[in-house]
């Protein structure tokens, strides 16, 4: 009969303690979350984040990848942010200069050396920026400074406050390469961001059950659009194209063996969340900038910094139309990146395998990349609905102040919650695997 390698989850001994070590530095992590900068007024932040409009959907994007730490503003606000805002400048960078394409090319594995070497180094000054950034423009958006005493008439507690929000942001990075390193294989920062997005869960249900009059509506809508969400984004991360690809046979002893037959997957959507926060951040910027000439003296200039904060603060119809084909269109280009960086064409040239009827090389390359674009349309055209669906449920549940906590988290948030529990399965199951416990194991 078999059985389900699963079950030997928790009597393998290393995989537990992978595990242990996993839970131990996510709790250490939540600890040291709460942890605030001296001085910061909460009430403000408080304020800041439930105030609707652009700003609050900004802060509360941040708040989302910070793992929740920005509603508290703690050491920690930044979260791994600043690293994943590095490495996407690093991934942007690599095919405009020629001198880091060729680095990457000649040897792909001390190229990722390098990346990863300047990720790290490059997120240190991020973050001591980040953090002197989101202290004076939350400032701007409350209207009064969220920490006092801070700025240049006070050198060193704003060096002390800089120091310590740039510290917790490597501390965090640090307990994401620990859990990689110790506990669940090349997870650490996934699990880091999906920690704070699920500590959100228990709020989202309290929220709903205080609204006496819809408490039960909600929390049945809830559940079923919770659920909806779930099923469609595992659907569409899970799509893939298998191109066949014929593989070079290899010499055994004085024999060569016939060729092999294999398949190059190719998924629907590639670009995972990154589309999700280049969108968000290109139109809310709009609404940022004239959030500071508001309250101009001169008329026309303060009219047209309202009309401009109106239709891009997150609540008019434009702004969400714009924010669906914002994500679309970056799904397309952050792709483009991506493929053309793994280069598959020069790659399989080199293996010798050479996809069944197209020539090796860049017209590989070419058609491979045709090929990506067509199955990236309805990748992209979902990740634009998943981005404007709270929008589209307030459409159709238009009642009460549940409307806007009809799921779980953010539907942001269900995509990358979905993504890390789909990635950490495949982790464990390899590990099972690897440890000799496999699916297909009869047991008598």
């Amino acid at each position: 009969m078999k059985r389900s390698a699963w079950r030997y989850l928790w009597t393998a001994q290393d995989i537990r303690r992978k595990l242990l070590w996993t839970v131990a530095f996510l709790a250490i992590y939540r600890l040291a979350s709460h942890i605030p900068v001296p001085g910061v007024d909460r009430a403000l932040i408080t304020k800041i984040m439930t105030g609707g409009g652009g700003v609050s959907t900004l802060v509360n994007l941040l708040d989302l990848f910070s793992g929740g730490t920005v509603s508290n503003f703690s050491v920690m606000a930044m979260g791994v942010y600043p690293y994943i805002t590095a490495q996407i400048i690093l991934q942007l960078l690599v095919p405009i200069i020629p001198a880091l394409q060729k680095r990457m090319e000649e040897d792909p594995r001390q190229g990722q050396k390098w990346m990863e070497k300047w990720t790290f180094i490059l997120a240190v000054p991020m973050a001591a920026l980040n953090a002197i950034g989101q202290i004076n423009i939350f400032g701007t958006f409350a209207g009064t400074p969220v920490i006092k005493n801070f700025g240049l008439a006070y050198p060193l507690t704003s060096i002390t406050i800089i120091l310590s929000m740039t510290a917790g942001t490597m501390f965090a990075i640090w307990m994401g390469e620990l859990i990689s390193e110790y506990g669940i294989r090349n997870q650490g920062l996934s699990l880091i961001i999906f920690a704070g997005i699920v500590s959100r869960v228990p709020r989202t249900i309290s929220t709903i059950a205080a609204d006496a009059q819809n408490r039960w509506i909600g929390l049945a809508l809830l559940v079923i659009f919770s659920t909806l969400v779930i099923f469609a984004i595992v659907f569409v991360q899970q799509g893939q194209r298998n191109i066949p690809v014929m593989y070079p046979g290899r010499r055994v002893g004085s024999r060569m063996s016939m060729p092999v037959k294999g398949t190059l997957p190719l998924r629907v959507n590639l670009a995972g969340m990154i589309p999700l926060i280049f969108a968000q951040s290109l139109l809310t910027f709009p609404a940022i900038i004239a959030s500071f000439f508001v309250n101009a003296k001169t008329v026309w200039v303060a009219n047209i910094a309202t009309g401009i904060k109106n239709a891009f603060g997150g609540g008019s119809t434009i702004y969400y139309v714009l924010y669906f084909v914002s994500v679309v269109a970056f799904t397309f280009f952050y792709t483009d990146i991506l493929f053309a960086q793994q280069n598959y064409g020069e790659n399989l040239k080199k293996m010798g395998a050479q996809v069944a009827g197209v020539p090796r090389g860049a017209l590989t390359q070419k058609y491979l990349t045709k090929v990506l674009r067509r199955i990236t349309f309805p990748g992209a055209f979902f990740l634009g609905l998943v981005a404007i669906l709270p929008w589209l449920i307030s459409l159709v549940v238009p009642f009460g102040q549940s409307t806007g906590g009809l799921l779980l988290v953010s539907s942001a948030g269900l995509l990358i919650v979905v993504g890390v529990v789909r990635d950490t399965f495949f982790v464990i199951e390899a590990e099972l695997k690897l440890h000799g416990y496999d699916d297909s194991l009869l047991i008598r």
